[in-house]
């Protein structure tokens, strides 16, 4: 028997988060109740959490947040679709959509423009997410575990997803020369990713000391502290054939953009505020640059999970905290402080 509710993380407004008993919302057919065991808490959750908003996504009601989730599938789909009772899951927790207007490629189900993602205010109603400990989901999202990948390791698959598919849009990496700017937990991903692609070189730059440190840790030859003006004098002698922005600021971008040599690749994933930003276009052009978007992923989740499954993909030092979902204000606030914190998990 499945409880009727069970502990969730609701955002009520801005700087309104409660842990409370969420109803267990009856399976269509084509849907599996999860056990959540971890969830990771992502800068998206913070902005609901901190402004109300993330992004062009405006919080009108409460909302259960979390889309970074693993978890056991305690109650299978009832039309068959989707993995057995006690399969240890990962959830891809998007919704593509298309409008029936919006043009986009159909390759890239990312771009869709009436598409839901768990956890989102960008429609209304909001897409309720999965912090919490009992989620009914439709079994599509259902991604099984590859064998002996335990669900602790399995946690950041969702996030090293979105760092996968930028890498992915950055182009040839192997033997290359490569800059991420921003590195906190996706730029750190980042990082891995690229060092798993086979970069000759890896230069992270923040203004932190942890996630440099956690960025050394995952792969980068190199750590730039952008406080010191001899660090930030030194981002543009990088000359990075590939840069990943992943500090999602209008400074970060400069950087990237200065960091970056002629005819390079800026690969833009930190979502930057709303609004027009501040940034030296004009070396982009003179440079010759490509400025490209990474927004989400598409299926990056599968080869995410073999590379966790097969160890090739170093990820272990981003989660730097675990916290019981009971006390998750406190994961929130610590994961809001990026110089004591990278990834921090919730245990369900």
């Amino acid at each position: 028997m499945l409880p009727t509710t069970s502990p969730g993380v609701v955002v009520h407004a801005a700087g309104d988060l409660r842990v409370e008993p969420v109803p267990l919302r009856d399976p269509a057919p084509d849907e599996a109740v999860v056990e959540v065991a971890y969830g990771g808490i992502c800068g998206s959750d913070l902005h609901y959490w901190s402004h109300g908003s993330a992004g062009e996504s405006v919080l009108r009601a409460p909302m259960v947040l979390g889309h970074e989730v693993v978890g056991t599938v305690r109650r299978p789909a009832a039309d068959g679709s989707g993995p057995p009772e006690r399969t240890p899951v990962a959830v891809h927790p998007a919704t593509p959509a298309g409008d029936g207007r919006t043009r986009y490629p159909a390759d890239r189900p990312n771009l869709s423009p009436a598409g839901t993602y768990l956890g989102s205010a960008a429609r209304f109603p909001h897409r309720d997410g999965a912090f919490v400990r009992f989620a009914t989901l439709p079994s599509r999202m259902l991604r099984p575990l590859p064998a002996g990948l335990a669900l602790r390791d399995a946690a950041l698959a969702e996030p090293a997803a979105v760092a996968w598919h930028a890498v992915g849009r950055v182009g040839e990496v192997a033997g290359r020369r490569a800059l991420v700017v921003g590195a906190g937990p996706i730029g750190a991903l980042a990082v891995a990713v690229l060092a798993r692609a086979g970069a000759a070189e890896i230069t992270a730059v923040d203004v932190h000391d942890l996630p440099l440190r956690v960025a050394r840790d995952v792969g980068a030859t190199r750590t730039l502290d952008a406080r010191r003006p001899e660090d930030a004098a030194a981002v543009e002698e990088v000359q990075a054939d590939v840069v990943v922005e992943a500090s999602g600021t209008a400074r970060g971008l400069a950087s990237a953009v200065r960091g970056a040599r002629r005819g390079g690749r800026v690969v833009m994933v930190g979502l930057l505020p709303a609004g027009d930003q501040p940034v030296p276009v004009s070396l982009a052009i003179s440079r010759e640059l490509e400025l490209v978007g990474s927004f989400r992923f598409n299926d990056e989740i599968g080869p995410v999970l073999d590379a966790l499954a097969d160890g090739s993909l170093r990820v272990g030092p981003v989660v730097t905290h675990e916290v019981d979902v009971a006390d998750a204000l406190a994961g929130f606030a610590l994961a809001r402080d990026a110089a004591t914190s990278s990834k921090v998990l919730l245990r369900f």
